[in-house]
Order: C-alpha cells, then structure tokens, then sequence
C-alpha cells in the first residue's frame, strides 16, 4: 500500500549563508519526519555542504539554482563564506537577480506555501502565484522586536545611536540596552546598502510586513511576550515550530580531539568558538587567547586567523606556547562543535551567540560565557545573561567595544567557581532550561501545532 499524499508542499529560499541554509534544513527535517515535502532551494556548491544533513531525501528535495554573477563579486562565488563581509551586499544583489528564476520554479512546483528571510520580493511574487509566504527568521523574536518593529521603523529605518540604545517604547523587556559602540554599528545598518538601492533596514521591515505570518525557532515558554509584541505590531500571526534541536550525530568525535579532551578531568576544559565566518581584530584575538591562558585551565579553541593574518600561528602571541604548556590548543580548521559540547570534559563554552551555537551549549552541560560580536548575537547575549540569567557575557569597552584578557578570565571564573553567587545561579538557570528544551513532548507538541498552523494559512 502506498503512503498517502503529503498533505503540504513547502518551499523554501533562505539567505545563501550556511547560517541562513542550515536552520532552514533544520526545520525541513521536523515537516519531512511528520510526512510533509520540502523543496529547498539553494545554491549549487552548497549542496555536497548541506547532503549529510538531509534526514530524508525522499520528501526534502535540494532545488539547485545557478547564483547569477555579480560585477566585483569573485567568479564562482554562491555563499558568504566564499567571500568577506565588505561583498556581502553584491551577494545578496545576486540573490535578487534570481527573482525570475525563483517564480519560474515555484510556478512548476506548485508549493502550497514559501518560507524565505533575506529576499524580501517573495511575498509579492508568492501573491500573484496563488502562495502564501512565511518570513523564516533565523535570529530570535527579541533581535527582530528590539531592531526592526514598526515603532523603531515609524521613521523610516533612520535610527540614531542614541535610539538604539534603548529598546522601542513599547518593547516587553527592559533588560536588553546597548552599548555605546554597538548602538553605533546597528544605527549604521539601518543605512547601508544591502543590495541594488536597498537599505539592509528596508529589506528586513518589507518582508516582515508583507508576507502572510511569522516563523521563528523558539517556544512561547522563552520568548513569548517578544511574539505577542511582534503579533501586535506586525499584525499578523507568529508561528514557532519549537526549539528544533538537531538530531543526535551518529559519526564519532575525530579520534586526535578524542585522545586530546580525554587527558583532562570531567567539565574542566573551555571550548571556544565564533562559527564559519567570525574573524576578530589581532588585538582582540590575542586578548582573547592570552584571557584563556590566564585562566589556569585547559582550553580548545576553534578560531578563524585574525584580520591581516594568513594563518592562526602567525597571529598568537610571543611564546604563546611555552605558556599554555601544552594544556591549550588554537585551532584555525573545522572542528564537530556538536560533538565537543557533548564530549563529558568540556565544562565551559565560549560562544559568539549564533543561535544555532547558542543552541548547542543550552542543550549541554557546559556552562556558558557570552562573547557576541555583531548583530543578533548582541541581543541573544544580553537576553540570555541579564533576563534568562542562564550565562554571564564577557565585558567589553563601553565606546569601543575593546576586550581585555582580564575581561575574558572573569567571565569564565564567573562560571566555572563552584561556590560562587553568579555561578551557581547560571548553573541553576541553564540545567532548567535545557531540561525545557530536550523534552521531546514540547518538541513535538510545537511541531505539530506549527504544521497545523501551516494548513490553516494555506486554507485560509
């Protein structure tokens, strides 16, 4: 007997970052388990990338698109991580030449509905092909209420420092403030160019304006009078699909991290780590690794070389190995971050607030120290240490955003001291929450109702 007819057709076109494509692929898996097809559209090279992810090929289907060339963009170029920051605007430019492309395989394959997030044109074309559109948002409902609200956009997406630094009027959590250098960064956003005569701002607010609901990975137990605040200015409904914590990895840690983490004690090494694309200053880098020599501990390192330099070796500090004594170790490859946090020594995570990172340290037992860089990691980091109090983040200068190694010592003794206040209460917060998010009844009651949710749109 054949298995009945999925009873969804979904259709999706994230941001060409492996950031953006692996969420998406995440929550593929959660509709594909519950007998729903998806049909992910995305760039050619990512595929090979993103195949062992793929939890069910027979209902998750990658689309292939051709990412059209850009002039000053590099020949071959499909993603963010094949080139630096300063291109990513001639990326996305890219991305919007697809636009015709994208309708024609929507038309032929007759998805019910489309999740997307950077390209902000789905909405409309999904409307005149009869679909309806979910904006898929990567980072939590507290970045997007705190940065791109209609309140905060009343003006036109012109927001000044000063603005910034406060949350919107009537934004529910007062806990969350900027610092001085980084309500600078986010009111420059509000102006720069993110593709052809498109501010980064306006792209966000017109797709969070016109598509037919909201989409984010969390659950109402974490952020839901930040939903309620979006449901309200936005005027439309906001689905959560849950926490979608990624399946268990089946492949074992690399035998030489295996052998290195498993010299040293239960919950005793620091494992630090900014994602694919993050690359520090020197000086901050140097701060950084020269804080976690400081702290007496051992420590693994995942970290990108540091801007100006070609490789990790170059970039450390004098003698920077006679001072670790072969207890650390600064590594510039690819590392199984999953399987790390998992791997019992590992007591400590120094992350970047990603929310995919972010989400992989709350679901293990490692403690967490707070060290955003830009964008949403600034408010998942604030959200996490001063309202859910589940880590403690790393001080930084108030009008430069300067670390110290001093700073970064603190922040993990902070953690780590078995008998201190602060301690105790981030272990407290963090073994609560994580209880929360690995019950798989929550997971699989959010997934069911966002589906549900899903088939009422599509009625509708």
């Amino acid at each position: 007997m054949e298995a009945p007819t999925p009873s969804l057709h979904i259709g999706m076109y994230p941001w060409f970052a492996f950031g953006h494509l692996t969420p998406f692929l995440h929550v593929a898996n959660k509709l594909a388990k519950q007998g729903h097809r998806v049909s992910l559209i995305i760039p050619t090279k990512a595929q090979p990338k993103l195949q062992h992810l793929n939890l069910h090929p027979d209902l998750i289907t990658f689309i292939p698109i051709v990412v059209p060339h850009v002039q000053g963009l590099p020949p071959g170029s499909e993603t963010t991580f094949d080139v630096p920051s300063s291109l990513y605007s001639l990326l996305v430019t890219a991305m919007d030449e697809t636009k015709d492309l994208v309708e024609g395989l929507l038309r032929d394959l007759k998805v019910d509905i489309v999740f997307f997030d950077f390209s902000y044109w789905i909405p409309g074309l999904a409307r005149q092909l009869g679909i309806k559109s979910l904006r898929y948002v990567t980072s939590s409902p507290a970045t997007i209420g705190y940065t791109s609200s209609p309140e905060r956009h009343c003006g036109g997406g012109n927001t000044s420092e000063a603005e910034f630094k406060l949350p919107p009027p009537s934004f529910p959590d007062s806990n969350i403030t900027l610092r001085a250098y980084e309500a600078r960064a986010f009111s420059a956003m509000t102006v720069m160019k993110f593709g052809i005569n498109m501010r980064f701002s306006d792209r966000l607010f017109i797709g969070l304006s016109q598509c037919d609901a909201l989409g984010f990975r969390t659950c109402r137990e974490i952020d839901g009078h930040y939903c309620d605040y979006l449901e309200n200015q936005f005027k439309k409904p906001v689905f959560l699909t849950g926490p979608v914590i990624p399946e268990p990895s089946t492949s074992p840690l690399e035998e030489k991290w295996e052998k290195w983490l498993g010299k040293f004690d239960s919950g005793s090494v620091i494992y630090c780590a900014f994602g694919s694309e993050c690359i520090l200053k020197k000086d901050d880098f140097q701060e950084l690794v020269n804080g976690l020599v400081l702290t007496g501990m051992p420590f693994l390192a995942a970290l990108k070389p540091p801007a100006g330099a070609d490789s990790i070796e170059e970039a450390l500090p004098d003698k920077f190995e006679e001072s670790v004594q072969g207890r650390g170790v600064v590594h510039g490859g690819w590392v199984q971050q999953q399987q790390i946090l998992e791997h019992p020594s590992i007591g400590c995570f120094i992350t970047h607030c990603g929310s995919g990172s972010l989400g992989e340290g709350l679901v293990n037992k490692c403690q967490l120290v707070l060290l955003p860089h830009v964008g949403d990691q600034i408010i998942n980091a604030r959200m996490m240490s001063r309202t859910l109090k589940v880590g403690v983040e790393v001080e930084k200068g108030e009008e430069d955003g300067a670390l110290t190694r001093e700073s970064v010592c603190k922040a993990v003794a902070a953690v780590m001291e078995q008998n201190s206040h602060v301690g105790k209460q981030v272990r407290k917060n963090h073994a609560k929450l994580r209880n929360l998010l690995l019950d798989k009844d929550l997971e699989s009651s959010y997934i069911h109702n966002f589906i549900n949710s899903l088939q009422e749109l599509v009625k509708g």
